[in-house]
């Protein structure tokens, strides 16, 4: 066989693919069109639809809050031409669907994966079930009772931190303060690690962490953010696998000290938290 027949076949799957994936999108397209069709929402753009609304954080808060006094029970909130949720903002129907156990949305934890993996956050179904089952005695009151003090420890730090902000008389943004308090707390708690993350702003595990989280939730403003594919090729795609590296490599440096310390009896102040692990 010649090289042009090779290229000739070559080229022949590769549209065969693009027109599958086209009509399998189509498809997509058109079942969400037909469930969403009872939920009447605000105007969206034919390719980006609703992306664009959202490039702030506080922007966010200021559509939804908008767009939930104009539709008071439901509406749809679409993701580029493909993807698309709906927004419950009424009691009764979010009573519905908690009562439910539909598996949960792929679109908003699948992004979680290739930091934290398919653990009890992710799964759902028998699994999840299961997994719940496994963890349960390790929340038991007994056993969660001696980290009140590791977590008060916390928690002062960040009160202390906020006495300090507030003499600047200055508004304060709290979710970094909060999310940094509670990494603190997990860290200590879980890991046996005092990791002084409230106060080291340099601590490249805290660097790694809040990158995430920021990239986690980026990726619905972008058009390129939807797919794996796409978003693996941006910037944006390079620091999120850059940074899963630190948080992972820190994880499983923390495990390492920590079984090699319940192996030879020095676990140290913190010991108890071993249990759950």
């Amino acid at each position: 066989m010649d090289l042009s027949r090779i290229w000739a076949l070559a080229a022949v799957l590769c549209l065969t693919w693009v027109l599958l994936k086209a009509i399998q999108l189509h498809r997509r397209r058109q079942e969400l069109l037909k469930a969403l069709s009872s939920f009447p929402g605000p105007t969206r753009h034919w390719l980006y639809g609703h992306v664009y609304e959202f490039l702030s954080l506080s922007e966010i808060f200021k559509k939804l809050q908008t767009w939930s006094s104009l539709y008071p029970f439901a509406f749809p909130l679409w993701h580029g031409s493909f993807s698309a949720c709906s927004i419950i903002t009424h009691p009764d129907y979010a009573k519905t669907l908690f009562a439910r156990t539909d598996p949960k949305d792929s679109m908003t934890y699948g992004n979680m994966i290739p930091w934290i993996g398919k653990g009890l956050l992710v799964i759902s179904g028998p699994k999840w079930v299961q997994h719940r089952k496994l963890l349960t005695p390790g929340f038991h009151y007994t056993i969660l009772k001696p980290y009140v003090t590791l977590v008060a420890e916390s928690t002062k730090v960040m009160l202390d931190k906020w006495e300090q902000l507030v003499t600047q008389e200055k508004s304060v943004e709290l979710f970094e303060h909060v999310s940094l308090m509670t990494l603190d707390s997990i860290m200590k708690c879980a890991f046996s690690h005092i990791s002084n993350c409230q106060m080291d702003r340099n601590n490249p595990y805290v660097h790694a962490v809040l990158d995430l989280c920021f990239l986690v939730f980026g990726r619905f403003n972008s058009i390129l953010g939807l797919s794996d594919l796409t978003f693996w090729f941006t910037p944006q795609g390079y620091q999120f696998r850059k940074a899963c590296q630190v948080a992972h490599r820190h994880t499983g440096t923390s495990f390492d000290i920590l079984s090699v310390s319940f192996k030879f009896g020095v676990i140290g102040k913190h010991s108890s938290s071993v249990r759950l692990l």
